[in-house]
């Protein structure tokens, strides 16, 4: 059993604040309790002037309000005071990110370099006395019968904080507190309602990943090279921004779906993204393909190609991420199918296709039925031209392979399928696959991977008839 250092002392700290976050936050309030892991025996508590005002919300919460810290000294003043409280001591908090947080922050902008060892006794709490359905210092408390005075105040939750402390300290039999305060271990990283276990239980390969709240809800999807070590990162580095903060409380799960390449991670991140549409998640829930190119029918009976803005409510032909890109499409269906320049729209990019001066003007615009055909048969060419092939890449262990199929240049599904199994019946390959919808991002990361690895693409197949 390992056991704490003699003569470790711990600072035991809580503070009050005027918001969430110590990016765009003040502390009002103060309290550090020194305890030698028996007893305290030294104390600081203050007031402090936010030098902004206290938010009515705030003052129904703690009673403190700008009449109150208007003289009380700004943190500048104290900081010394704080930093020299808790220098070669173990930070020791409720929920102890957040204080950190904002004594770091403020510290850090009087110029203080500060990085201490850290406790939680949200986290001390689940693993010396386990099974609590809620581990909030006000129900913890109650149920361990100790007595709260001034709740909601520094002073009087860094008192509660410190029984409670006091108590754990007692109870661990087992060395849990003195293994969670050594320097490589990641409790003092973890979210404070995140159980170690599921951490270390992740492995180091490919994957996906699900942050699931306290009801078992997907919060957050991500991918990973390296399952642990992308999982760390969200936990490591000081950010006091609100959402990190936020986001990090409310973690109280992980799970994950091993893959066996980068790429079918990739893939699968999309698709469980679009699934479960995980509160913070943010990147790929706005990604869009920008233009496309359309088609319509104007009023003298002209079949018309476009090129504009992606609008997912009108029928797409296909979808680029550049103006430029569809443009080049555009153009080389004029020149291959002779089609009527003046019958084209090509964006905003139009004006450089002036033909005011231009010969073909005086030209008569082709008959309706002349030019639709050439557009249909222009239309035919594009749907001809869209590839079929699957990849055929490593598995996530030596018995399988992985494969993506695209079918007439959309996305149809992956998977994994056995080696033993027979790799040219492309009909059963095809039904073993987990069916997905397609999107344009999905298509890009293909697209990407088939021309850097041509090598793993199979295209010369036919199905049976």
């Amino acid at each position: 059993m390992n056991k704490i250092k003699k003569h470790t002392e711990f600072a035991i700290v809580d503070i009050e604040t005027t918001g969430g976050n110590a990016s765009g936050s003040r502390i009002t309030e103060i309290a550090i309790l020194i305890h030698d892991g028996e007893k305290v025996i030294d104390r600081f508590e203050t007031l402090v002037n936010p030098e902004r005002e206290i938010p009515l919300q705030i003052f129904a919460l703690t009673g403190i309000n700008n009449e109150m810290v208007k003289d009380a000294p700004i943190f500048g003043d104290i900081a010394e005071t704080v930093f020299n409280f808790l220098h070669n001591r173990i930070f020791v908090a409720h929920n102890v990110n957040f204080d950190y947080s904002f004594i770091k922050h403020q510290l850090e902008q009087e110029g203080f370099k500060f990085s201490p060892a850290k406790l939680c006794t949200v986290r001390m709490s689940r693993k010396i006395r386990p099974g609590f359905h809620s581990y909030s210092l006000g129900n913890l408390c109650n149920r361990l019968g100790i007595d709260i005075q001034n709740r909601h105040r520094a002073g009087g939750d860094a008192e509660a904080t410190a029984i409670l402390f006091g108590k754990l300290m007692e109870w661990d039999e087992e060395g849990i507190i003195a293994e969670m305060i050594k320097r490589n271990s990641k409790e003092q990283q973890l979210p404070p309602n995140l159980p170690k276990e599921d951490f270390l239980n992740l492995p180091s390969t490919p994957g996906v990943y699900y942050f699931r709240d306290q009801t078992g809800k997907v919060i957050y999807v991500g991918k990973a090279i390296n399952l642990k070590k992308r999982v760390a990162s969200h936990f490591t580095g000081h950010n006091p921004n609100p959402q990190r903060q936020h986001f990090l409380r409310n973690i109280y799960n992980i799970s994950y779906e091993i893959c066996s390449t980068e790429l079918m991670a990739l893939l699968l991140e999309c698709v469980e993204i679009k699934r479960l549409w995980p509160a913070y998640n943010r990147a790929l829930k706005k990604y869009e393909p920008q233009y496309g190119l359309f088609v319509y029918q104007d009023i003298q009976g002209y079949k018309r190609l476009v090129v504009g803005k992606y609008n997912k409510q009108f029928q797409c032909i296909q979808k680029y991420n550049r103006e430029f890109d569809g443009i080049k499409v555009l153009l080389n269906l004029m020149e291959e199918f002779n089609l009527d320049v003046r019958l084209l729209y090509f964006g905003h990019r139009e004006d450089s296709w002036d033909i005011s001066a231009n010969p073909i003007q005086e030209i008569p615009l082709p008959e309706p039925e002349e030019h639709n055909v050439l557009v249909e048969r222009a239309l035919d060419s594009i749907q001809e031209n869209r590839e079929s092939y699957f990849i055929l890449d490593k598995g996530r262990n030596e018995a399988e392979n992985s494969c993506i199929w695209i079918e007439n240049g959309e996305f149809y599904g992956m998977g994994y399928v056995d080696k033993d199994s027979d790799l040219t019946n492309w009909e059963d390959i095809k039904l073993s696959l987990d069916r997905h919808p397609s999107n344009h991002y999905m298509l890009q990361l293909v697209a990407s991977f088939a021309e850097k690895f041509p090598n793993k693409i199979v295209s010369d197949f036919q199905f049976a008839q």
